[in-house]
């Protein structure tokens, strides 16, 4: 992990954004060709990252992680409005390239900005703490890399990142809904869930053959409960791997039996035959206690 710049300077110059001429042109000198495998769409229009910081509500003088910069649009647009930034990048010709860009449209803010070379998700630490996550995420890595960072990073008191549609929608879902899964449920350990616009894909190139949407997440307490993350996610990870099963028979493995995952289920006041997208995060991690805490009776596994 290498870090590049580092420093504190006015806010007050407002500086410029990139608009698409702007993006292709760099691209081109640098050759730099947007790759799937980085999942690298770029944000063209100014109008759009300024939409993001918008949704982003970020206190004044925020310190904000950005992971995958890319060219710097959103980059440009976080630091117009005051904010730090610490942008984690792990292409190395695009880290090298980004303060760089900073310097040419907004020198006065250009120490503002801090460069990390490296994988989102071998980040542990950071140089500062950092307040808020504000992302355009890589389509194929945005669920682990959110989740990774908001169990990574405690100071982060929120987040407002750009992914799929399909997935803001599931991470955005709410119990019941045909979509409520896994992200829906971990995102909700962290905090509140909310679904924060649609993004065009015209606003990207490459042009992505799907729409965008933003996703604000909010950092509360954890749920009250004895179980820490991994008992809790273990037990959401069993509960939704079967999603036809009613929970008794989803949560058998876990459980040693299909007997003993009904006892835990009616300890934690949850009716066996419910299914795992209608339980709201409280209610797995009530449901984790009585697996991992409560005074189980021991059964005997049922014949097959």
């Amino acid at each position: 992990m290498v870090a590049k710049g580092l420093g504190e300077a006015s806010p007050s110059d407002s500086g410029e954004l990139l608009g698409a001429r702007e993006i292709r042109e760099l691209a081109e000198r640098l050759g730099v060709r947007p790759t799937k495998r980085l999942g690298q769409n770029f944000v063209i229009d100014p109008n759009t990252v300024q939409r993001i910081v918008r949704a982003a509500a970020l206190p004044q003088g925020a310190r904000v992680l950005e992971v995958g910069p890319g060219l710097g649009s959103l980059t440009l647009a976080l630091l117009q409005q005051g904010h730090e930034v610490v942008a984690v990048e792990i292409d190395e010709i695009l880290a090298e390239q980004l303060p760089l860009t900073v310097a040419e449209h907004q020198p006065a803010n250009a120490r503002n900005l801090t460069v990390i070379v490296a994988d989102a998700l071998q980040i542990h630490e950071l140089p500062r703490p950092v307040d808020a996550l504000v992302a355009n995420l890589p389509y194929n890595v945005a669920v682990p890399v959110l989740l990774t960072l908001l169990e990574r990073l405690p100071s982060l008191q929120s987040a407002l990142v750009m992914v799929q549609k399909e997935v803001a929608e599931r991470l955005a879902a709410a119990p019941g809904s045909k979509v409520y899964g896994v992200p829906s449920v971990k995102a909700r350990w962290y905090g509140g869930v909310a679904y924060a616009g649609n993004v065009s894909p015209r606003v990207f190139w490459p042009e992505p053959n799907v729409d965008s949407g933003l996703v604000r997440i909010e950092r509360t307490q954890r749920p009250d409960g004895r179980s820490g993350r991994e008992q809790v996610f273990s037990v959401i990870d069993a509960a939704f791997a079967q999603r036809r099963k009613s929970l008794r028979g989803a949560l058998a493995g876990l459980a040693g039996s299909a007997a003993a995952s009904e006892h835990s289920l009616r300890e934690a006041g949850i009716d066996p035959r419910t299914r795992g997208e209608e339980l709201s995060i409280d209610d797995f991690v009530r449901l984790s206690d009585a697996f991992h805490f409560g005074t189980k009776e021991q059964t005997r596994p049922e014949s097959q």
